[in-house]
């Protein structure tokens, strides 16, 4: 049973827990949750029930060129019939035409049943991204690993850096100093959308300006944060989405192309009909006859067998004038372009939306990381050599979140020097992010610039040889694993074994920086800083001042081929 929603985003935390009579620190007891389950149901997206396979069929056949069609091998098959009765001939020869037809018809159904099936299966894949279980605090204990599908209202749940939120919840407390998450599938932002727990006026808001609130098939870049549950199943964001997908889908608008086919198949039966009933007119001579009398016709003579067979000439005439093989020409040609299309991973559901978006002349966009793929990639880095005042620039092949995918161009460097050891470190410990394989796709978890960087650490390697060629080797094992979902960075796995991470400061839009507190393998404390660089002029007596306006000019070289910037600091504390 569905409840309306209260606004919990204008609501303070103490009233949302009010409202459901539970507590931060102990959750819902087990007779409450029974209780919001009868009243809410259960936390899943409703599955609608699909179109029967016999309508699929005939609106294959809603067409009026296929109509026409239809009517064609009708008339063919009935002069085939009669042709072969009265040359007493009953071979297949006589009925290839009919055939053919209904064969090409039958052809552009199943192409048609297929296309709009496969993009029915495609759209269940909007399930696909509820969570699958959270962890969540019931009766005073944590459940770590509880199946998303039983969460109701009031639940308290606790999310950290990777998870994908199970329900629309209300953000209870902060465990972290900031907390975002990515909700491009929600809104198309691009960027990880800053989050906190302040109340949010008016009531009436956007989705976007809902910052106190979190939402179904999103997912936690970083940070972490206890929420209240308030939204489940189809009362979800995403569920109002799934909702207007499937309202969308009953609704019948013709396409371009279908109101231009419509339009030539009445055209052509106009013509065709006018043609043979002119032939037939013509003809009116050889099967009717009659005497002039008096200035008036009489003794009408007529003969019906002639009169059949020139009506069976002006039917074939109209057979012959239809484009039987046009349906299939435009069937096959909108396949091979929602075949195209889905390689691009977008779904067609019925082939005459490829023409449809042929005719798409504009496309407005409010940002660019709406038409990109959210990934990000290290091109270049740029560190000291082994004096102070000597810099290299290192140039990095691939684009994607496979380690794999490319490398750093004329890389020689494997025994690193300090400052490359200090970089590499800095971008696999200062980090949050993670690395997957969804089928033949990498993917990240956490900030896609983290994710880079992690990528990019992958590629330089370690300055142990020995653990080197022990990576290396367990990489190529990999290859032949049966579950390659999960992606093994063994050099970052290197470098965190050897700096145990003891404090975290998360990345902040106000100080553009993320610190990490690390203690060495000596015992001594170190503090890791990665930081978004802002160019700066130094001005003084200091010979060394040529060198900083140097560093300046490459920053902003770098800055104007459009590429974000980050610096890497290192402090003993």
């Amino acid at each position: 049973m569905d409840k309306r929603p209260f606004p919990a985003w204008s609501w303070s935390v103490e009233q949302c827990l009010k409202e459901y009579n539970a507590k931060l620190d102990k959750g819902l007891s087990s007779y409450q949750v029974e209780k919001q389950r009868e009243k809410y149901g259960w936390n899943e997206l409703a599955k609608e029930k699909g179109k029967p396979l016999l309508r699929l069929v005939l609106e294959q056949f809603d067409d009026m060129l296929v109509k026409i069609l239809l009517v064609a091998a009708f008339i063919s098959f009935i002069l085939a019939y009669m042709h072969g009765s009265e040359s007493e001939e009953s071979g297949f020869e006589a009925y290839v035409e009919p055939f053919v037809i209904v064969l090409i018809l039958v052809l552009n159904a199943i192409v048609g049943v297929w296309q709009e099936t496969n993009a029915e299966k495609a759209l269940e894949a909007l399930k696909e991204m509820q969570c699958e279980s959270g962890k969540v605090l019931r009766d005073g204990y944590i459940v770590p690993d509880l199946p998303a599908r039983e969460l109701v209202p009031g639940d308290i749940v606790e999310l950290q850096v990777g998870d994908k939120v199970p329900a629309d919840m209300r953000i209870a407390a902060l465990k972290t100093s900031t907390l975002r998450l990515e909700q491009s599938a929600l809104t198309g932002e691009a960027m990880p959308v800053l989050k906190g727990t302040s109340p949010i006026f008016p009531e009436e808001c956007e989705l976007q300006a809902k910052e106190n609130m979190v939402f179904a098939g999103t997912t936690v870049v970083n940070g972490s944060c206890v929420c209240i549950v308030v939204c489940t199943g189809m009362n979800t964001e995403i569920g109002k989405i799934q909702k207007q997908i499937h309202e969308a889908s009953l609704e019948e608008s013709d396409t371009p192309l279908k109101k231009k086919l419509d339009e030539f198949g009445s055209r052509l039966t106009t013509a065709i009909g006018l043609v043979c009933l002119i032939v037939w007119l013509i003809n009116y001579k050889n099967f009717l006859s009659w005497d002039m009398v008096d200035g008036w016709p009489a003794n009408l003579r007529f003969s019906f067998e002639k009169c059949t067979y020139y009506f069976k000439i002006a039917v074939a005439l109209a057979v012959a004038a239809i484009p039987e093989g046009l349906p299939a020409v435009i069937t096959t040609s909108l396949a091979l372009g929602t075949r195209k299309m889905a390689q691009k991973n977008a779904i067609v559901r019925k082939l005459p939306s490829v023409e449809t978006l042929g005719c798409t002349t504009v496309i407005c966009s409010d940002k660019t990381g709406t038409l990109t793929t959210n990934q990000m990639s290290v091109a270049e880095f740029f560190t000291l050599g082994g004096k102070t005042t000597t810099s290299r620039i290192f140039h990095v092949e691939g684009t994607t979140y496979d380690p794999k995918d490319g490398g750093i161009v004329d890389w020689t460097c494997y025994n690193m020097d300090a400052n490359l050891q200090v970089m590499a470190e800095i971008c696999a410990v200062c980090n949050d992010a993670g690395i997957f394989c969804d089928g033949r796709l990498f993917r990240a978890t956490g900030l896609p610039t983290e994710a880079a960087l992690k990528v990019l650490v992958e590629k330089m390697g370690v300055p142990d040889a020995k653990m080197r060629n022990k990576i290396h080797d367990s990489q190529l094992a990999a290859n032949y694993l049966i579950d390659r979902s999960t992606i093994k960075l063994g050099c970052c796995e290197w470098w965190t074994k050897r700096s145990k991470r003891l404090a975290t400061l998360e990345l902040d839009t106000v100080r553009k920086s993320m610190s990490v507190i690390v203690r060495e393998p000596t015992g001594h404390n170190r503090l890791l800083v990665k930081v978004t660089v802002i160019p700066f002029f130094y001005l003084g007596s200091n010979p060394s001042s040529f060198f900083y306006q140097w560093v300046n000019v490459t920053i902003f070289f770098l800055i104007f081929k459009s590429m974000r910037i980050f610096c890497r600091a290192l402090l003993r504390v």
